[in-house]
């Protein structure tokens, strides 16, 4: 299940960033980097509950737990249904 998530992430990730980047540099920084903003968040959460099965609310979403691809699989592992 993990590399599943690994590979759904990231694919949502690239979709939504528009780079293969995150695939890449699992440890960019999305806002810094300006590769997210808070439209791209909604669509994350939304593409998670879609595609992963992992609800999360958007006043539970923490900039600082979901800054890098691979803090978002972490997170969204945690929260796999």
């Amino acid at each position: 299940m993990e590399q599943k998530m690994n590979d759904l992430v990231l694919t949502i990730l690239e979709e939504l960033t528009g780079t293969d980047e995150v695939r890449s540099n699992p440890d960019i920084n999305l806002f810094e980097e300006s590769l997210m903003d808070s439209l791209n968040v909604v669509e994350l959460l939304v593409e998670l509950e879609e595609q992963c099965d992992v609800n999360v609310a958007p006043s539970d979403f923490d900039k600082a737990k979901w800054s890098t691809p691979n803090m978002i699989i972490e997170q969204a592992l945690e929260r796999a249904a």
